[in-house]
C-alpha cells in the first residue's frame, strides 16, 4: 500500500477480506470499508446470508464478493485466499472476524468443546494471518490485518473460559505477526470490542435485568453498535495507521476502566 498523506482514508484500489462479514460485527466493518471505497470479498459459511450481504455492500457502489468457507479448516481458508486473489488480483487488507460464543461452565466443559471452539475463533484468525500474511510480504506492497478480540480476553469468565482463551490467543498472535510483518510494510493489530449489539448477543440485550447490569457498569450509559467500530477499523485499514502495528484496541464505551 503506497502512502497517501493528502486522503489516508481513501480505500478505493484496495481489496480486502472479512471473515464472518456476512453479519453482526463483520458486516459493520465490510460496511466501513466499501463505504470508503475498498472492493470487498467475504468468507463465510450461510450462504444465504452472505448473498444479501452482498447485494448490500454492492449496492453501495464498490465491488463485492464471497466465497463460502469454513475458517477453521486449513483446506478451505488456503483455498479461499487463492480464489480471492485470482478474482481481485491482490489483497490488501484483512480483517479476521469469524468467531462465536457458547456458555459453558468452567468445571463441566469437555474437551471437545474447548477444541470446537477455539478451531474457528483461534485457528482460524492463525490461517488467515498465515495466508494473507504471505500473499502481503511476497507481494510486497505492504497491507493490514486486523482480528477481532474480545473484552473476554481481559475480563474472568467463568461461563465461557473456552472463548476467553481463545481471544487472549488472538491478541497474542497479532503481537507475533506484527514483529513477523513490520519489515514488509504490513501492520497487524486486533480490536477489543466491548458489549455490542449483535444478533448474538440479542438475547442478551433483550433479557431486561442482564442489560441493566451492563449498562450500569458502562460509563457511556448504553451498548455499543456495530456502527461504533467502523471508524477504528477504517483507521486500522487505512494508510493512517502505517505506523501503528502490534496494538490491541478497545471500543467499549469505558467499560474496562470502571
Amino acid at each position: 500500500m503506497s502512502p497517501d498523506r493528502t486522503h489516508p482514508f481513501d480505500l478505493h484500489g484496495r481489496v480486502a477480506v472479512v471473515t464472518g462479514g456476512n453479519r453482526g460485527i463483520g458486516l459493520g466493518i465490510a460496511s466501513a470499508l466499501a463505504d470508503a471505497g475498498a472492493s470487498i470479498s467475504i468468507w463465510a459459511r450461510d450462504e444465504a446470508t452472505t448473498a444479501k450481504a452482498v447485494a448490500d455492500l454492492s449496492a453501495r457502489g464498490e465491488r463485492a464478493h464471497s466465497i463460502r468457507c469454513d475458517v477453521s479448516s486449513e483446506e478451505e481458508v488456503v483455498e479461499a485466499a487463492r480464489r480471492t486473489i485470482e478474482h481481485f488480483g491482490r489483497v490488501d487488507i484483512g480483517v479476521a472476524n469469524a468467531g462465536f460464543g457458547r456458555p459453558a461452565d468452567a468445571l463441566n466443559l469437555d474437551l471437545d468443546g474447548f477444541h470446537r471452539l477455539l478451531a474457528t475463533n483461534l485457528d482460524g484468525v492463525f490461517l488467515v494471518f498465515r495466508e494473507l500474511g504471505r500473499h502481503m510480504s511476497e507481494r510486497e506492497g505492504g497491507g493490514k490485518l486486523v482480528a477481532i478480540s474480545s473484552i473476554s480476553a481481559q475480563s474472568g469468565t467463568p461461563l465461557q473460559p473456552h472463548y476467553a482463551a481463545s481471544k487472549g490467543g488472538v491478541e497474542s498472535l497479532v503481537r507475533a505477526y506484527a514483529v513477523k510483518l513490520a519489515r514488509h510494510d504490513v501492520q497487524v493489530n486486533a480490536i477489543r470490542p466491548g458489549w455490542i449489539v449483535t444478533d448474538a448477543t440479542a438475547p442478551a440485550v433483550e433479557n431486561e435485568e442482564f442489560s441493566k447490569l451492563v449498562v450500569k457498569r458502562i460509563p457511556a450509559k448504553r451498548w455499543g453498535t456495530v456502527d461504533d467500530l467502523g471508524g477504528l477499523a477504517l483507521y486500522l485499514a487505512s494508510e493512517a495507521s502505517r505506523y501503528h502495528t502490534g496494538d490491541v484496541i478497545r471500543v467499549d464505551g469505558g467499560y474496562a476502566i470502571f
